[in-house]
């Protein structure tokens, strides 16, 4: 099973990156595959750290700021001590994994990295997703993919995740769709497929 999750990762000096990944997971959450797309920060930091934290998230509207790169992470996490190394762990979350890389499977666009769970903590409830939340997910994932979808199919989606938002969604769930809508909008206008 996929986790829409968001994920943070260290450079080689020590700062925080977050951005959103939807690692594979077993049903018991003892393991983790993480297909990172190689150029990313994240890809990045993977090959230089070797750790990364994922969290469990309600919150859209900072699922979609990190979809689009618009999240200083410094401000977001705190740093927690495991295993003799310091991971970011985001303040507001649900749950979290401290992981440590243990096997790359090359690939020219994703690879596949095995983890093993360092430590866990469940920080509070996961409160749910409504249909409006759900659609801002779908829409973080398309603008995380608009280079590679051609406007014919990019749109009849973007416009079906705005129904939803419109109908069911609160004050974050518009501004998440807000954001998310115009970065689409900019990034398409500059791109050739």
């Amino acid at each position: 099973m996929i986790l829409e999750s968001l994920v943070t990762t260290v450079d080689a000096t020590g700062k925080p990156h977050l951005a959103p990944l939807g690692p594979v997971v077993d049903r018991q959450f003892e393991s983790f595959q993480l297909h990172p797309f190689v150029g990313t920060r994240t890809f990045a930091n993977l090959q230089a750290t070797g750790r990364a934290v994922v969290h469990v998230t309600d919150d859209s509207l900072l699922l979609a700021r990190s979809a689009i790169g618009y999240v200083p992470a410094e401000t977001l996490v705190e740093w927690v001590d495991i295993a003799g190394d310091r991971f970011p762990v985001l303040k507001d979350c649900c749950r979290w994994y401290a992981l440590q890389m243990t096997d790359w499977e090359d690939h020219p666009q994703r690879p596949t990295v095995q983890s093993v769970i360092l430590q866990q903590q469940r920080v509070r409830d996961f409160f749910g997703f409504n249909r409006a939340q759900s659609a801002v997910v779908e829409a973080a994932i398309l603008a995380t993919r608009v280079h590679l979808i051609t406007d014919d199919v990019l749109r009849p989606q973007l416009q079906q995740l705005a129904t939803l938002v419109e109908r069911t969604g609160g004050d974050n769930e518009q501004q998440a769709f807000a954001l998310l809508e115009k970065y689409i909008d900019q990034t398409a206008s500059k791109r050739e497929l």
